[in-house]
């Protein structure tokens, strides 16, 4: 076996993507190569990144990126590929086997067996481009709480924003309320199951408690990446409530009024981060139940709708201009390989 050569997408300044060329080396022992058939651009991280909205010191948190975030970085998490070379004493993965892998966007690379998982036979290789968001997705339904028959809001519908609403109903919510401003989004959540869209705005509270006997919504998960959505979230929960702040929001600031309904209500605000299981879960969960739940679920999921343009990786550039613009029509922006 010899080295491949390979293009890799870097961000080398804000908002400026260039293609740079990269030898793959044969696996060593342990590791497969991969040749990637399709990757996702993340909306909503992976764009604070491209921005330059990310603090330069922080480190980086996978094996497979490279650089820093004060740039150049090669960044990216969702990527899907096949085996094409197995090294030795690797059991578990053959040559033409399906992989997801937190992977930036690459052409070709090289992984240890650890940092890849093998889709179901069965599945759609191009759906396992959604196993993060799914992850996500679980990981914020944990962290909420939600009992059977329970109003759910959740304010975003992104990609995560639209995979969490889709679990809130698998979960047993009575109601499902999405918050989101942009007609076509708004519309794809009603299609994929939200009993009711709202916009965002001045009045939201008060028909969030006109919905639910005046009581506001036992839950209320934020995934906008909007700072002012955490506010609402906030307004929007019944008396000793749950929100969710489930975006991350880099180094933008966030205002919130903590007195009134916060504290009268006894609100709870909840960080999720798909880094950490929720504590009380871990006595009956761990990661590789959660990667098994992950798997299942991108067969039972809506998840070839979200896909909302394909781009080959020579127009990188192009593509992360139009997630970058908040064009109306884009839900999920994918590479294909």
């Amino acid at each position: 076996m010899s080295a491949i050569e390979t293009q890799a997408v870097w961000f080398c300044a804000p908002r400026t993507v260039e293609l740079r060329n990269e030898a793959v080396p044969p696996p060593e022992s342990g590791q497969i190569r991969v040749a990637a058939c399709a990757s996702a651009i993340s909306h909503g991280t992976e764009m604070l990144v491209y921005r330059g909205q990310v603090p330069e010191g922080m480190a980086l948190d996978l094996p497979t990126l490279a650089g820093a975030y004060g740039f150049p970085i090669k960044y990216g998490y969702a990527c899907v590929g096949r085996v094409i070379d197995v090294g030795a004493e690797v059991a578990g993965f053959t040559v033409g086997d399906a992989i997801f892998c937190l992977h930036p966007h690459q052409n070709h690379f090289v992984i240890p067996t650890s940092l890849a998982l093998r889709l179901p036979e069965a599945l759609d290789p191009a759906l396992g481009v959604f196993y993060a968001n799914v992850e996500t997705a679980l990981g914020i339904v944990h962290d909420a709480g939600l009992r059977f028959g329970e109003a759910a809001l959740v304010c975003g519908q992104g990609v995560v924003g639209l995979l969490t609403a889709q679990l809130l109903r698998m979960a047993g919510a009575g109601l499902v309320i999405a918050v989101e401003p942009n007609p076509q989004r708004a519309e794809l959540a009603r299609r994929l199951g939200a009993d009711v869209v709202l916009a965002p705005g001045a009045e939201l509270a008060d028909q969030v408690r006109e919905l639910t006997a005046g009581r506001g919504v036992d839950v209320a998960i934020e995934v906008s990446g909007a700072p002012a959505a955490l506010q609402s979230a906030i307004d929007c929960v019944a008396v000793e409530g749950s929100v969710v702040a489930a975006s991350w929001y880099g180094t933008k600031p966030v205002s919130l009024e903590l007195g009134g309904h916060f504290h009268r209500g006894r609100v709870r605000v909840r960080s999720a981060q798909v880094g950490r299981l929720a504590p009380e879960l871990t006595p009956r969960w761990d990661t590789a139940r959660r990667s098994a739940t992950v798997l299942r679920l991108l067969g039972e999921l809506r998840l070839a709708e979200l896909v909302s343009q394909r781009f080959p990786i020579s127009a990188a550039a192009e593509a992360y201009n139009l997630v970058d613009a908040g064009a109306a029509e884009v839900v999920q922006v994918v590479f294909e390989y």
